[in-house]
């Protein structure tokens, strides 16, 4: 893993499956991390990986799934440090 990135989805992303999706996406991509739901109604996911998997997933997060509605994706990019010795990648209780 080279790069970290903190990914807030805003916009209908909560009661859809966008957790499951977000999930279904990292292991697909091979990401480390976790994804929750925030009290704010958004979504917020912390991801490590190569830059070009982290692209393809910022794409990913941007469509979500079908019932969701996906207003804007805010990107941030995160100290390595933040996930590491991490293994897979996690759906956490709200946060």
């Amino acid at each position: 893993m080279t790069a970290v990135r903190r990914f807030e989805v805003f916009g209908r992303v909560q009661g859809v499956g966008f957790r499951f999706f977000v999930w279904r996406r990292a292991e697909s991509l091979g990401l480390v991390g976790w994804v929750r739901n925030r009290r704010d109604g958004s979504v917020e996911a912390l991801a490590g990986g190569e830059p070009m998997q982290l692209e393809l997933f910022a794409e990913q997060l941007r469509s979500g799934p079908r019932f969701a509605r996906v207003d804007r994706v805010s990107v941030a990019e995160e100290d390595p440090s933040a996930l590491a010795g991490w293994a897979g990648f996690d759906v956490r209780r709200d946060g």
